[in-house]
């Protein structure tokens, strides 16, 4: 039977967890039996790792998990033999409570040949509700939107809110993260569904309304507002986020306030903002802009942060045209 965990939430029951593993395992990655198989996990999230690791040692003979403490920050490298793990193995699951998706180590991996998956910031209930998921409609929600825009120079975004910033798109690629990750190199987060792209520069402001860390789930009358110049945040007000990304301009100046990442949800089963970036950002119809790295999703800058900040109610242009949201 579920219980209650320290926050009140209903702690998913194994089978629930087993479940979701065999969907991510299967459906997701299609992982053959005889394909290594690696799981990369964290000590806070033990029973997640723990559990794709028995589900995937039912599929192969040679699954591997590795756990070490959680990273300082969203985007910080792991350990370099959790990097040597990542860059041998065939398929890898990676639930960890800082993200390792826009890292070196997951790229490198991937350039390698391996597919997989990162769960950044996961936990066991949104494990269970992400993964109970229509993947194959996800996918071509996805497609369809990438059909709108994957031309277009230029991406204009706008709010109720506020919001009104134009990103110039140049000659970087829209990329679909639909969950499906059949193919050698593949790469998806999980739960999945959004099209997202790294934008050469943006000018204008952003709003976000919906959930950004460290806050998660903002209160409906909480605003997070960042001015962009250029390709770079130049005002934030909110002093939690400014304060990390000081801390991480610290080590890498200037790229720390780069404008990584305008992304578009496409997963049509999250109805609802729950305080989690990994599910929230899916949710179809809404925006999401980050700050920070891109190196591993098609820009230049490499930077220890990667922080995404989501935007309820957009309406977005397409080289001055309105293009039509999932929802």
């Amino acid at each position: 039977m579920p219980t209650a965990d320290a926050t009140g939430d209903t702690e998913p029951s194994d089978s629930d967890l087993r479940d979701a593993a065999e969907t991510a395992l299967t459906q997701c990655l299609n992982l053959g039996s005889e394909e290594t198989c690696l799981i990369v996990t964290d000590d806070k999230r033990e029973r997640i790792g723990e559990t794709l690791y028995m589900e995937a040692s039912a599929i192969t003979d040679d699954p591997v998990i590795v756990r070490y403490p959680p990273g300082p920050q969203h985007g910080a490298e792991p350990p370099e033999p959790v990097a040597a793990a990542l860059n041998a193995a065939d398929v890898f699951l990676a639930p960890t409570t800082k993200s390792i998706s826009h890292t070196r180590a997951r790229g490198d991996a991937c350039e390698n040949g391996a597919r997989g998956a990162t769960l950044p910031g996961i936990t066991e209930s949104v494990f269970v509700t992400g993964l109970d998921a229509d993947y194959e409609a996800i996918e071509e929600h996805s497609e369809t939107l990438h059909e709108q825009v994957k031309d277009a120079d230029e991406i204009r975004v706008t709010s109720p809110q506020g919001t009104d910033i134009t990103v110039d798109i140049g000659d970087r690629e829209w990329l679909l993260d639909t969950g499906i990750v059949h193919d050698d190199g593949g790469f998806s987060n999980l739960p999945a569904g959004e099209i997202f792209v790294s934008p050469e520069s943006a000018t204008g402001t952003y709003v976000v309304d919906g959930t950004m860390r460290p806050h998660g789930l903002l209160d409906d009358d909480q605003q997070l507002t960042f001015e962009v110049d250029d390709g770079y945040v130049t005002e934030i007000s909110d002093d939690a986020i400014r304060s990390q990304i000081e801390t991480a301009a610290e080590a890498v100046g200037r790229d720390a306030y780069n404008l990584a990442e305008l992304g578009i949800g496409t997963n049509v089963g999250v109805d609802e903002l729950v305080g989690s970036v990994l599910l929230d950002e899916k949710a179809a119809g809404t925006v999401h802009l980050a700050i920070g790295d891109n190196a591993a999703i098609g820009g230049e800058t490499n930077a220890p942060l990667h922080l995404d900040g989501i935007l309820r109610e957009p309406t977005v242009y397409a080289d001055g045209e309105e293009i039509e949201l999932p929802a």
